[in-house]
Protein backbone atom coordinates (compact mmCIF):
# COMPACT_ATOMS: atom_id res chain seq x y z
CA UNK A 1 0.00 0.00 0.00
CA UNK A 2 2.90 2.56 0.55
CA UNK A 3 4.31 1.81 -2.57
CA UNK A 4 0.99 2.39 -4.22
CA UNK A 5 0.44 5.63 -2.28
CA UNK A 6 3.69 6.70 -3.58
CA UNK A 7 3.15 6.23 -7.30
CA UNK A 8 -0.55 8.47 -6.68
CA UNK A 9 2.09 11.04 -5.41
CA UNK A 10 4.47 11.37 -8.45
CA UNK A 11 1.33 10.73 -10.58
CA UNK A 12 -0.19 14.01 -8.75
CA UNK A 13 3.20 15.89 -9.47
CA UNK A 14 3.61 15.00 -12.91
CA UNK A 15 0.08 16.10 -13.38
CA UNK A 16 0.49 19.49 -11.64
CA UNK A 17 3.71 19.97 -13.35
CA UNK A 18 1.99 19.29 -16.75
CA UNK A 19 -1.10 21.63 -15.88
CA UNK A 20 0.86 24.60 -14.84
CA UNK A 21 2.81 24.65 -18.85
CA UNK A 22 -0.59 24.66 -20.86
CA UNK A 23 -2.68 27.36 -21.96
CA UNK A 24 -6.60 29.02 -23.00
CA UNK A 25 -7.87 26.81 -25.66
CA UNK A 26 -10.13 28.08 -28.56
CA UNK A 27 -13.52 27.16 -27.54
CA UNK A 28 -16.73 26.97 -29.43
CA UNK A 29 -18.82 29.43 -27.71
CA UNK A 30 -21.61 27.08 -28.45
CA UNK A 31 -20.92 23.79 -27.46
CA UNK A 32 -20.06 21.73 -24.33
CA UNK A 33 -17.65 19.60 -24.73
CA UNK A 34 -18.24 16.40 -22.12
CA UNK A 35 -15.53 14.13 -21.87
CA UNK A 36 -16.22 10.47 -20.76
CA UNK A 37 -13.94 7.52 -20.55
CA UNK A 38 -15.43 5.18 -23.66
CA UNK A 39 -17.83 5.02 -26.35
CA UNK A 40 -21.92 4.53 -25.39
CA UNK A 41 -21.82 0.65 -26.39
CA UNK A 42 -25.45 0.97 -27.83
CA UNK A 43 -27.15 4.07 -27.70
CA UNK A 44 -30.62 2.12 -28.46
CA UNK A 45 -32.28 2.55 -25.30
CA UNK A 46 -33.75 -1.07 -25.19
CA UNK A 47 -30.38 -2.22 -25.77
CA UNK A 48 -27.35 -0.17 -24.00
CA UNK A 49 -27.24 -1.45 -20.26
CA UNK A 50 -23.44 0.26 -19.94
CA UNK A 51 -23.22 4.11 -18.55
CA UNK A 52 -22.49 5.62 -21.02
CA UNK A 53 -25.33 4.77 -22.96
CA UNK A 54 -28.01 5.13 -20.34
CA UNK A 55 -26.92 8.55 -19.69
CA UNK A 56 -26.76 9.77 -22.96
CA UNK A 57 -29.96 7.74 -23.85
CA UNK A 58 -31.59 9.52 -20.84
CA UNK A 59 -31.32 12.95 -22.61
CA UNK A 60 -32.82 11.77 -26.34
CA UNK A 61 -35.54 9.66 -25.35
CA UNK A 62 -38.24 9.79 -22.92
CA UNK A 63 -40.13 7.28 -20.75
CA UNK A 64 -44.08 6.87 -19.94
CA UNK A 65 -43.59 8.38 -16.50
CA UNK A 66 -40.42 10.04 -14.39
CA UNK A 67 -38.69 9.60 -11.28
CA UNK A 68 -38.30 12.67 -8.75
CA UNK A 69 -35.32 12.87 -6.29
CA UNK A 70 -37.22 11.08 -3.54
CA UNK A 71 -37.79 8.13 -6.06
CA UNK A 72 -41.48 8.99 -6.84
CA UNK A 73 -43.11 8.53 -9.88
CA UNK A 74 -43.90 11.74 -11.89
CA UNK A 75 -45.92 11.63 -15.11
CA UNK A 76 -43.80 11.37 -18.26
CA UNK A 77 -44.86 10.29 -21.47
CA UNK A 78 -47.81 9.78 -19.64
CA UNK A 79 -49.78 12.28 -18.43
CA UNK A 80 -51.64 10.33 -16.03
CA UNK A 81 -52.06 6.20 -15.27
CA UNK A 82 -54.42 4.35 -13.67
CA UNK A 83 -54.79 0.46 -12.06
CA UNK A 84 -58.19 -0.99 -12.19
CA UNK A 85 -56.79 -3.97 -11.20
CA UNK A 86 -53.62 -5.34 -10.37
CA UNK A 87 -53.02 -6.72 -13.49
CA UNK A 88 -53.84 -3.88 -15.57
CA UNK A 89 -52.62 -0.73 -16.20
CA UNK A 90 -53.95 1.91 -18.37
CA UNK A 91 -51.54 4.91 -19.41
CA UNK A 92 -52.79 8.27 -21.03
CA UNK A 93 -50.23 9.95 -23.14
CA UNK A 94 -49.81 13.00 -23.51
CA UNK A 95 -51.03 15.27 -27.01
CA UNK A 96 -49.26 16.50 -29.43
CA UNK A 97 -45.46 14.73 -28.41
CA UNK A 98 -43.47 14.26 -31.40
CA UNK A 99 -39.91 12.76 -32.18
CA UNK A 100 -37.10 14.91 -32.78
CA UNK A 101 -36.99 14.24 -36.67
CA UNK A 102 -41.55 15.73 -36.76
CA UNK A 103 -42.92 12.25 -36.45
CA UNK A 104 -45.74 12.13 -33.67
CA UNK A 105 -45.15 9.37 -30.82
CA UNK A 106 -48.45 7.81 -30.26
CA UNK A 107 -49.54 4.63 -28.54
CA UNK A 108 -48.19 2.54 -31.63
CA UNK A 109 -44.73 3.63 -30.34
CA UNK A 110 -45.23 2.51 -26.92
CA UNK A 111 -46.22 -1.17 -28.38
CA UNK A 112 -43.65 -1.33 -31.00
CA UNK A 113 -41.02 -0.36 -28.35
CA UNK A 114 -41.99 -3.21 -25.74
CA UNK A 115 -42.88 -5.73 -28.29
CA UNK A 116 -39.62 -5.47 -30.24
CA UNK A 117 -38.12 -7.03 -27.31
CA UNK A 118 -40.66 -9.82 -25.90
CA UNK A 119 -41.17 -11.09 -29.43
CA UNK A 120 -37.01 -11.37 -29.90
CA UNK A 121 -37.49 -8.40 -32.87
CA UNK A 122 -33.56 -7.77 -30.93
CA UNK A 123 -32.35 -9.20 -28.33
CA UNK A 124 -32.00 -7.18 -25.05
CA UNK A 125 -30.84 -7.67 -21.54
CA UNK A 126 -34.27 -5.10 -20.83
CA UNK A 127 -36.54 -7.92 -22.23
CA UNK A 128 -36.64 -10.17 -19.47
CA UNK A 129 -37.55 -6.94 -16.93
CA UNK A 130 -41.09 -7.26 -19.05
CA UNK A 131 -41.70 -10.97 -18.37
CA UNK A 132 -45.36 -10.13 -16.59
CA UNK A 133 -46.32 -8.09 -19.81
CA UNK A 134 -49.10 -10.90 -21.20
CA UNK A 135 -50.32 -8.11 -23.96
CA UNK A 136 -50.61 -4.73 -24.61
CA UNK A 137 -53.30 -3.16 -26.26
CA UNK A 138 -53.99 0.76 -27.97
CA UNK A 139 -58.04 1.70 -28.33
CA UNK A 140 -57.07 4.79 -30.00
CA UNK A 141 -53.69 6.89 -30.45
CA UNK A 142 -52.99 7.90 -26.57
CA UNK A 143 -54.29 5.12 -24.50
CA UNK A 144 -51.97 2.09 -23.99
CA UNK A 145 -53.47 -0.99 -21.87
CA UNK A 146 -51.30 -3.12 -19.90
CA UNK A 147 -52.57 -6.60 -18.99
CA UNK A 148 -50.27 -8.90 -16.80
CA UNK A 149 -49.75 -12.29 -16.41
CA UNK A 150 -49.42 -11.82 -12.79
CA UNK A 151 -49.31 -7.98 -10.61
CA UNK A 152 -45.57 -6.59 -11.35
CA UNK A 153 -44.52 -4.24 -8.68
CA UNK A 154 -41.67 -3.13 -10.24
CA UNK A 155 -43.50 -2.32 -14.15
CA UNK A 156 -43.63 1.58 -13.78
CA UNK A 157 -39.80 1.40 -12.69
CA UNK A 158 -39.38 -0.20 -16.34
CA UNK A 159 -41.65 2.10 -17.44
CA UNK A 160 -39.51 5.08 -16.45
CA UNK A 161 -37.26 7.30 -18.23
CA UNK A 162 -33.80 6.14 -17.31
CA UNK A 163 -35.12 2.54 -17.90
CA UNK A 164 -35.98 2.59 -21.37
CA UNK A 165 -37.15 5.32 -23.80
CA UNK A 166 -39.95 4.92 -26.46
CA UNK A 167 -38.61 4.56 -30.11
CA UNK A 168 -40.62 4.96 -33.25
CA UNK A 169 -42.62 2.25 -34.65
CA UNK A 170 -40.50 -0.07 -37.07
CA UNK A 171 -37.12 0.73 -35.11
CA UNK A 172 -35.03 -2.17 -36.20
CA UNK A 173 -31.39 -3.50 -35.00
CA UNK A 174 -30.03 -0.65 -36.68
CA UNK A 175 -31.52 1.78 -34.88
CA UNK A 176 -28.29 2.72 -32.50
CA UNK A 177 -26.86 3.97 -35.97
CA UNK A 178 -29.65 7.02 -36.17
CA UNK A 179 -31.45 7.19 -32.88
CA UNK A 180 -34.75 9.22 -32.53
CA UNK A 181 -36.25 9.96 -28.94
CA UNK A 182 -38.45 12.94 -27.84
CA UNK A 183 -36.12 13.67 -25.37
CA UNK A 184 -34.72 16.98 -24.41
CA UNK A 185 -31.64 16.09 -26.77
CA UNK A 186 -31.55 14.95 -30.17
CA UNK A 187 -29.07 12.80 -32.21
CA UNK A 188 -26.31 14.57 -34.28
CA UNK A 189 -23.65 11.83 -35.05
CA UNK A 190 -21.20 9.36 -33.04
CA UNK A 191 -17.69 8.28 -33.66
CA UNK A 192 -16.90 5.38 -32.12
CA UNK A 193 -14.19 5.95 -29.51
CA UNK A 194 -14.16 9.32 -30.76
CA UNK A 195 -17.38 11.38 -29.90
CA UNK A 196 -21.15 11.47 -29.72
CA UNK A 197 -22.65 14.87 -30.30
CA UNK A 198 -26.22 15.93 -29.57
CA UNK A 199 -28.35 19.31 -29.73
CA UNK A 200 -30.98 20.52 -28.12
CA UNK A 201 -34.29 19.22 -29.22
CA UNK A 202 -36.60 22.06 -30.53
CA UNK A 203 -39.51 19.67 -30.53
CA UNK A 204 -38.91 18.45 -26.93
CA UNK A 205 -42.55 18.47 -24.82
CA UNK A 206 -40.60 18.79 -21.47
CA UNK A 207 -37.99 21.16 -21.67
CA UNK A 208 -35.85 23.06 -24.37
CA UNK A 209 -32.62 22.86 -23.05
CA UNK A 210 -30.31 26.07 -23.17
CA UNK A 211 -27.42 24.65 -24.10
CA UNK A 212 -27.18 24.75 -27.95
CA UNK A 213 -25.24 21.69 -28.62
CA UNK A 214 -22.69 19.02 -26.79
CA UNK A 215 -20.20 16.94 -27.42
CA UNK A 216 -19.78 13.39 -25.86
CA UNK A 217 -15.47 13.31 -26.45
CA UNK A 218 -14.34 10.01 -25.36
CA UNK A 219 -10.96 10.39 -23.59
CA UNK A 220 -9.81 7.53 -21.83
CA UNK A 221 -6.69 8.75 -20.04
CA UNK A 222 -7.05 10.48 -16.82
CA UNK A 223 -3.89 12.85 -17.19
CA UNK A 224 -5.04 13.97 -20.43
CA UNK A 225 -8.92 14.77 -19.32
CA UNK A 226 -7.11 17.19 -16.38
CA UNK A 227 -5.34 19.03 -19.51
CA UNK A 228 -8.20 19.45 -21.25
CA UNK A 229 -10.19 20.72 -18.32
CA UNK A 230 -7.43 22.81 -17.09
CA UNK A 231 -7.07 24.39 -21.22
CA UNK A 232 -10.89 25.19 -21.41
CA UNK A 233 -11.18 22.79 -24.33
CA UNK A 234 -13.04 20.24 -21.52
CA UNK A 235 -15.82 21.45 -20.11
CA UNK A 236 -17.22 19.12 -17.57
CA UNK A 237 -16.43 15.56 -16.46
CA UNK A 238 -18.11 13.27 -14.25
CA UNK A 239 -17.10 10.78 -11.83
CA UNK A 240 -14.09 9.77 -14.42
CA UNK A 241 -10.98 11.10 -12.59
CA UNK A 242 -8.75 9.96 -9.78
CA UNK A 243 -9.34 11.49 -6.51
CA UNK A 244 -5.92 12.71 -6.53
CA UNK A 245 -6.47 15.01 -9.52
CA UNK A 246 -9.14 16.74 -8.04
CA UNK A 247 -7.02 19.22 -5.09
CA UNK A 248 -4.86 20.53 -8.19
CA UNK A 249 -7.93 20.46 -10.34
CA UNK A 250 -9.52 22.52 -7.36
CA UNK A 251 -6.66 25.69 -7.53
CA UNK A 252 -7.44 26.67 -11.03
CA UNK A 253 -9.30 29.56 -11.11
CA UNK A 254 -11.40 28.34 -14.31
CA UNK A 255 -12.52 25.73 -12.63
CA UNK A 256 -15.18 24.23 -10.06
CA UNK A 257 -14.58 21.02 -8.43
CA UNK A 258 -18.54 19.58 -6.72
CA UNK A 259 -18.69 16.78 -4.73
CA UNK A 260 -22.28 15.52 -3.43
CA UNK A 261 -22.97 12.06 -1.86
CA UNK A 262 -24.14 9.52 -4.23
CA UNK A 263 -25.92 6.19 -5.02
CA UNK A 264 -23.56 4.85 -7.49
CA UNK A 265 -22.29 1.75 -5.79
CA UNK A 266 -18.65 0.25 -6.70
CA UNK A 267 -19.18 -3.73 -6.41
CA UNK A 268 -16.68 -6.99 -6.88
CA UNK A 269 -18.36 -9.57 -8.26
CA UNK A 270 -17.55 -13.64 -8.67
CA UNK A 271 -17.93 -16.08 -11.54
CA UNK A 272 -20.05 -18.28 -9.16
CA UNK A 273 -19.40 -21.37 -11.39
CA UNK A 274 -16.03 -21.23 -11.24
CA UNK A 275 -14.27 -23.96 -9.93
CA UNK A 276 -12.37 -22.35 -7.10
CA UNK A 277 -14.96 -19.50 -6.69
CA UNK A 278 -18.07 -21.69 -6.62
CA UNK A 279 -17.12 -22.06 -2.70
CA UNK A 280 -18.58 -19.23 -0.50
CA UNK A 281 -15.63 -19.43 1.83
CA UNK A 282 -12.89 -18.74 -1.06
CA UNK A 283 -15.69 -15.18 -1.52
CA UNK A 284 -15.97 -14.47 2.63
CA UNK A 285 -12.03 -14.98 2.91
CA UNK A 286 -11.20 -12.14 -0.48
CA UNK A 287 -14.27 -9.74 2.02
CA UNK A 288 -12.29 -9.89 5.04
CA UNK A 289 -9.01 -9.84 2.96
CA UNK A 290 -9.93 -6.11 1.54
CA UNK A 291 -9.08 -3.02 3.59
CA UNK A 292 -12.31 -1.14 2.25
CA UNK A 293 -11.59 1.63 5.10
CA UNK A 294 -7.90 2.15 3.74
CA UNK A 295 -9.43 2.16 -0.24
CA UNK A 296 -11.74 4.77 0.44
CA UNK A 297 -8.83 7.02 2.44
CA UNK A 298 -5.91 6.64 0.10
CA UNK A 299 -7.35 5.95 -3.18
CA UNK A 300 -10.54 7.97 -3.05
CA UNK A 301 -9.24 10.43 -0.57
CA UNK A 302 -12.74 10.05 1.20
CA UNK A 303 -14.91 10.70 -1.31
CA UNK A 304 -16.88 7.60 -0.80
CA UNK A 305 -18.74 5.41 1.99
CA UNK A 306 -18.88 1.84 3.00
CA UNK A 307 -21.64 -0.41 1.44
CA UNK A 308 -23.75 -2.95 2.85
CA UNK A 309 -26.41 -3.56 0.31
CA UNK A 310 -26.88 -2.36 -3.25
CA UNK A 311 -30.05 0.29 -1.93
CA UNK A 312 -29.15 3.35 -0.62
CA UNK A 313 -28.63 3.60 2.89
CA UNK A 314 -31.83 5.71 2.45
CA UNK A 315 -34.20 3.61 0.63
CA UNK A 316 -37.34 2.04 2.34
CA UNK A 317 -35.97 -1.44 2.02
CA UNK A 318 -32.41 -1.18 2.94
CA UNK A 319 -31.43 -3.33 5.88
CA UNK A 320 -28.00 -3.22 7.52
CA UNK A 321 -28.63 -5.98 9.23
CA UNK A 322 -26.63 -8.52 7.19
CA UNK A 323 -23.14 -10.56 7.96
CA UNK A 324 -20.23 -7.94 7.90
CA UNK A 325 -16.73 -8.77 6.61
CA UNK A 326 -14.83 -5.89 7.89
CA UNK A 327 -11.18 -5.99 7.21
CA UNK A 328 -9.68 -9.12 8.94
CA UNK A 329 -6.66 -11.21 7.39
CA UNK A 330 -6.52 -13.63 9.97
CA UNK A 331 -10.34 -14.47 9.50
CA UNK A 332 -9.47 -14.77 5.96
CA UNK A 333 -6.44 -17.54 6.32
CA UNK A 334 -9.03 -19.64 8.61
CA UNK A 335 -11.76 -19.40 5.49
CA UNK A 336 -9.19 -20.50 3.36
CA UNK A 337 -7.97 -23.29 5.53
CA UNK A 338 -11.35 -24.38 5.97
CA UNK A 339 -12.05 -24.08 1.81
CA UNK A 340 -9.21 -26.68 1.62
CA UNK A 341 -6.61 -23.70 0.65
CA UNK A 342 -3.82 -23.85 3.04
CA UNK A 343 -0.35 -22.27 2.31
CA UNK A 344 1.64 -23.67 -0.15
CA UNK A 345 4.99 -22.84 -1.69
CA UNK A 346 5.95 -19.03 -0.94
CA UNK A 347 3.13 -18.99 0.75
CA UNK A 348 0.91 -18.99 -2.15
CA UNK A 349 -3.07 -20.72 -1.20
CA UNK A 350 -4.48 -20.21 -5.02
CA UNK A 351 -4.18 -18.19 -8.20
CA UNK A 352 -6.98 -15.98 -9.53
CA UNK A 353 -7.01 -13.79 -12.09
CA UNK A 354 -9.26 -10.81 -11.97
CA UNK A 355 -10.33 -8.75 -15.49
CA UNK A 356 -10.06 -4.96 -15.81
CA UNK A 357 -10.86 -2.30 -18.13
CA UNK A 358 -7.98 0.29 -19.21
CA UNK A 359 -9.57 2.91 -16.87
CA UNK A 360 -7.18 4.03 -14.79
CA UNK A 361 -9.26 4.05 -11.83
CA UNK A 362 -9.53 0.48 -12.39
CA UNK A 363 -6.40 -0.33 -12.91
CA UNK A 364 -4.94 1.51 -9.69
CA UNK A 365 -8.25 -0.52 -7.71
CA UNK A 366 -6.89 -3.73 -8.87
CA UNK A 367 -3.39 -3.16 -8.39
CA UNK A 368 -4.37 -2.71 -4.66
CA UNK A 369 -6.94 -5.49 -4.41
CA UNK A 370 -3.51 -7.54 -5.59
CA UNK A 371 -1.53 -6.51 -3.31
CA UNK A 372 -4.11 -7.31 -0.72
CA UNK A 373 -5.03 -10.02 -1.38
CA UNK A 374 -1.25 -11.73 -1.32
CA UNK A 375 -0.82 -10.96 1.93
CA UNK A 376 -3.42 -13.89 2.76
CA UNK A 377 -1.73 -16.09 0.03
CA UNK A 378 -4.13 -15.68 -2.31
CA UNK A 379 -2.21 -14.55 -6.07
CA UNK A 380 -4.33 -12.49 -8.20
CA UNK A 381 -2.99 -12.06 -11.95
CA UNK A 382 -4.69 -8.84 -13.80
CA UNK A 383 -5.89 -8.95 -17.17
CA UNK A 384 -6.14 -5.56 -18.84
CA UNK A 385 -8.52 -4.78 -21.76
CA UNK A 386 -9.78 -1.41 -23.58
CA UNK A 387 -13.43 -1.39 -22.31
CA UNK A 388 -15.52 -2.35 -25.36
CA UNK A 389 -13.09 -6.12 -24.77
CA UNK A 390 -13.18 -6.17 -21.37
CA UNK A 391 -17.70 -5.73 -21.04
CA UNK A 392 -18.24 -8.11 -23.84
CA UNK A 393 -16.12 -10.78 -21.31
CA UNK A 394 -18.09 -9.67 -18.42
CA UNK A 395 -21.40 -10.10 -20.40
CA UNK A 396 -20.81 -13.52 -21.63
CA UNK A 397 -19.08 -14.78 -17.98
CA UNK A 398 -15.13 -14.88 -19.33
CA UNK A 399 -14.02 -14.07 -16.09
CA UNK A 400 -13.32 -14.97 -12.67
CA UNK A 401 -13.73 -11.81 -11.15
CA UNK A 402 -14.04 -7.92 -12.20
CA UNK A 403 -15.36 -4.64 -10.80
CA UNK A 404 -17.82 -2.34 -12.06
CA UNK A 405 -20.61 0.46 -11.07
CA UNK A 406 -24.17 0.07 -10.39
CA UNK A 407 -25.73 3.48 -11.75
CA UNK A 408 -29.16 4.71 -11.21
CA UNK A 409 -30.33 1.26 -11.37
CA UNK A 410 -29.62 0.41 -7.61
CA UNK A 411 -32.01 2.83 -6.50
CA UNK A 412 -34.75 0.60 -6.98
CA UNK A 413 -35.17 -3.06 -5.36
CA UNK A 414 -35.44 -4.99 -8.55
CA UNK A 415 -31.78 -4.50 -9.03
CA UNK A 416 -31.83 -7.84 -6.75
CA UNK A 417 -33.93 -9.63 -9.78
CA UNK A 418 -31.74 -7.94 -12.10
CA UNK A 419 -28.33 -8.94 -11.08
CA UNK A 420 -29.09 -12.15 -8.91
CA UNK A 421 -32.18 -13.78 -10.22
CA UNK A 422 -31.66 -17.58 -11.73
CA UNK A 423 -33.53 -16.18 -14.32
CA UNK A 424 -31.69 -13.11 -15.28
CA UNK A 425 -28.82 -14.71 -16.87
CA UNK A 426 -27.63 -12.65 -19.79
CA UNK A 427 -28.75 -11.84 -22.33
CA UNK A 428 -32.13 -11.97 -20.08
CA UNK A 429 -30.21 -9.71 -17.27
CA UNK A 430 -27.34 -8.81 -15.85
CA UNK A 431 -27.06 -12.22 -13.54
CA UNK A 432 -22.97 -12.24 -14.82
CA UNK A 433 -21.54 -14.03 -12.65
CA UNK A 434 -24.39 -17.26 -12.94
CA UNK A 435 -25.31 -17.07 -9.19
CA UNK A 436 -28.52 -19.26 -8.35
CA UNK A 437 -30.15 -19.64 -4.96
CA UNK A 438 -34.06 -20.99 -4.83
CA UNK A 439 -35.10 -19.87 -1.69
CA UNK A 440 -33.81 -16.17 -2.98
CA UNK A 441 -35.56 -16.48 -6.27
CA UNK A 442 -38.98 -17.44 -4.42
CA UNK A 443 -38.36 -14.02 -2.17
CA UNK A 444 -38.21 -11.83 -4.82
CA UNK A 445 -40.71 -13.14 -6.63
CA UNK A 446 -42.77 -12.51 -3.98
CA UNK A 447 -41.70 -8.90 -3.29
CA UNK A 448 -42.38 -8.18 -7.08
CA UNK A 449 -46.00 -9.45 -6.83
CA UNK A 450 -47.16 -8.69 -3.49
CA UNK A 451 -49.36 -5.44 -2.91
CA UNK A 452 -48.12 -5.35 1.07
CA UNK A 453 -45.50 -2.94 1.86
CA UNK A 454 -44.32 -4.47 5.19
CA UNK A 455 -44.14 -8.01 3.42
CA UNK A 456 -41.82 -6.33 0.43
CA UNK A 457 -39.86 -4.94 3.22
CA UNK A 458 -39.38 -8.37 4.80
CA UNK A 459 -38.59 -10.28 1.32
CA UNK A 460 -36.06 -7.83 0.51
CA UNK A 461 -34.36 -7.46 3.92
CA UNK A 462 -34.38 -11.05 3.80
CA UNK A 463 -32.87 -11.35 0.14
CA UNK A 464 -29.89 -8.75 1.19
CA UNK A 465 -28.86 -10.81 4.28
CA UNK A 466 -28.96 -14.15 2.04
CA UNK A 467 -26.84 -12.31 -0.64
CA UNK A 468 -24.42 -10.73 2.20
CA UNK A 469 -23.90 -14.24 2.98
CA UNK A 470 -23.36 -15.93 -0.17
CA UNK A 471 -21.38 -12.81 -1.64
CA UNK A 472 -21.91 -13.46 -5.25
CA UNK A 473 -20.66 -10.30 -5.35
CA UNK A 474 -19.01 -7.83 -2.78
CA UNK A 475 -20.62 -4.39 -2.50
CA UNK A 476 -17.21 -2.42 -1.96
CA UNK A 477 -18.55 1.48 -1.02
CA UNK A 478 -20.79 4.15 -1.78
CA UNK A 479 -19.04 6.88 -4.31
CA UNK A 480 -19.74 10.85 -4.22
CA UNK A 481 -20.51 12.41 -7.24
CA UNK A 482 -17.47 14.21 -8.36
CA UNK A 483 -18.14 16.57 -11.14
CA UNK A 484 -15.52 19.22 -12.40
CA UNK A 485 -16.58 21.67 -15.10
CA UNK A 486 -15.77 24.97 -15.98
CA UNK A 487 -17.31 28.05 -15.01
CA UNK A 488 -18.56 28.67 -18.19
CA UNK A 489 -21.22 26.30 -17.46
CA UNK A 490 -23.75 27.70 -14.42
CA UNK A 491 -27.25 26.63 -12.95
CA UNK A 492 -25.12 22.86 -12.49
CA UNK A 493 -26.55 20.42 -10.25
CA UNK A 494 -24.92 17.26 -9.97
CA UNK A 495 -27.08 14.34 -9.33
CA UNK A 496 -26.77 11.67 -6.56
CA UNK A 497 -26.23 8.63 -9.58
CA UNK A 498 -24.10 11.04 -11.88
CA UNK A 499 -26.46 11.22 -14.06
CA UNK A 500 -25.99 13.96 -17.25
CA UNK A 501 -29.29 15.29 -16.63
CA UNK A 502 -28.21 18.59 -15.03
CA UNK A 503 -27.29 19.50 -18.86
CA UNK A 504 -31.14 19.94 -19.39
CA UNK A 505 -30.85 23.05 -17.28
CA UNK A 506 -27.65 24.49 -17.15
CA UNK A 507 -26.59 27.35 -18.86
CA UNK A 508 -23.82 28.32 -21.22
CA UNK A 509 -21.90 31.40 -20.91
CA UNK A 510 -20.38 32.91 -24.27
Amino acid sequence: MRRFALCIGICASTASLLLSGCGSAHRDPHTVVFLIESSPANLDPRVGTDEPSEHIDELLFDGLVQRDAQFHFTPGLASSWEQPDARTWIFHLRDGVQFADGRPLTARDVIWTLNSMRNGTLISPKAASYASVDSIQAPDAHTVIFHLKYPDNFLLTNLSTGAIGIVPYGSGREFWRDPVGSGPFRFVSQRIDQDVVVERNPLSWSIVPKIERVRFAVVPDAITQSLELEKGSGDVEVNSLPMDALPVLAKRANLVVDDTNGTQIQYLAFNTRDPILKAVRVRQAIACSIDRNLIIRTLLRGHARVALSLLPATHWAWTGDVDHYDYNPARAGRLLDEAGYPRGAKGIRLHLTMKTSTDERARLLAAVLQQQLAAVGIALDLRTNEFATFYADVVRGAFQMYSLYWIGGNEQPDIFSYVFSSARFPPNGANRGRYSNPQLDALLDDASKSPDMNRRRADYVEAQQILARDLPAINLWYLDTVMVYNKRLTHVTPSPSGKYTFLETAELNH
